[in-house]
């Protein structure tokens, strides 16, 4: 098993509904950096993106933050962190990410959260990185997601092979571990006869 050196999070500017979300991005942060994976994530310093930065430093790990200027002032940009770069739009914003993630992974959060785990994840099915894209399942949060991704191979619009691609667990250390165990599956060509 090999850990990944550097991890995206992908997760909510506020802090949700439930206690238990912070709890994780605290756990996940903690356990990033005692294991000294970077953290690579959107900058802020409130809600769960703020959480999971706050316990990666405090365990001495390494923060990157990637924020649009846009976004600077509405979000609060973190200002301990190891390194924060301020970019010129959103698409820049994940552009930068994933270029310095080997991972990628969603905590609880909204849309924002939600379309940056589809793009990475389109790319991985696609072929353009074969890195692993994963799900923290806090209290059933994705349950119903997992079960409408389910009903979509089911109706015929994704493969099974792309809809495993996707790793869920719903503990910071299994996640790791199911990250650093990750092998990506053979992506064949997407634009065939049976293409989906």
């Amino acid at each position: 098993m090999v850990m990944p050196s550097s991890i995206a999070v992908f997760c909510g500017s506020s802090a949700g509904a439930r206690p238990a979300y912070t709890q994780a991005a605290i756990a996940l942060g903690r356990a990033m950096g005692e294991r000294g994976v970077t953290l690579v994530y959107g900058g802020a310093s409130i809600g769960l993106m703020g959480a999971v930065a706050d316990a990666a430093l405090a365990a001495g790990g390494r923060v990157i933050g990637v924020i649009p200027e846009a976004l600077k002032s509405k979000e609060i940009e973190h200002r301990g962190l190891t390194e924060l770069h301020v970019v010129a739009s959103m698409h820049a914003r994940k552009e930068l990410m994933a270029a310095r993630a080997e991972a990628f992974v969603a905590l609880p959060g909204g849309l924002g959260t939600l379309e940056e785990l589809f793009e990475v994840w389109t790319w991985a099915m696609l072929g353009y990185h074969p890195k692993p894209c994963s799900l923290l399942d806090v209290d059933g949060y994705y349950g119903r997601l997992g079960a409408f991704l389910d009903h979509a191979v089911a109706e015929g619009f994704v493969r099974p092979e792309y809809r495993e691609m996707l790793v869920v667990r719903d503990e910071p250390l299994a996640l790791l571990e199911a990250l650093g165990a990750y092998a990506p599956p053979r992506v064949t060509k997407w634009l065939d006869a049976d293409a989906r």
